[in-house]
């Protein structure tokens, strides 16, 4: 049962971290609107929805944790397509420039040690129960 409430919080350290990592570079892109430097609409969606996001899935997380098999399905579902998502996009030609794409791939990298942690675990009920 610890083994499990580890993984739960590391969980939830790496979408803390993804979503630090995603605030600061909705930061970054409002300090480079502000001084003048282009930033398209792309990069502004981008950029507030995916602090959102990391919101939503430490909430999940939360809710994995307490015993959720429906919050957990959810988990492995969103940290396993989202890294898929942003990187594939951010990989068209003139969506958004080098750096912005390198900088989503740095703010998805806890997200794929998430999506492993959350692969690897349990369900809690499971675990509860005698059968994990």
């Amino acid at each position: 049962m610890e083994s499990l409430t580890h993984t739960f919080r590391t969980i939830r350290l790496l979408v803390t971290l993804y979503g630090a990592l995603s605030a600061a570079l909705l930061g970054t892109v409002a300090v480079l609107a502000a001084t003048g430097h282009p930033v398209n609409t792309f990069m502004w969606v981008r950029a507030v929805l995916l602090p959102l996001v990391a919101v939503l899935i430490h909430r999940l997380t939360r809710s994995a944790s307490r015993g959720s098999q429906r919050a957990l399905e959810r988990v492995r579902t969103l940290t396993v397509i989202m890294p898929i998502a942003v990187i594939g996009v951010d990989l068209i030609p003139g969506v958004c420039p080098p750096w912005y794409a390198v900088t989503q791939t740095v703010c998805m990298l806890p997200v794929i040690g998430a999506a492993f942690l959350a692969r690897r675990s349990a369900p809690p009920s499971a675990t509860r129960s005698g059968l994990g």
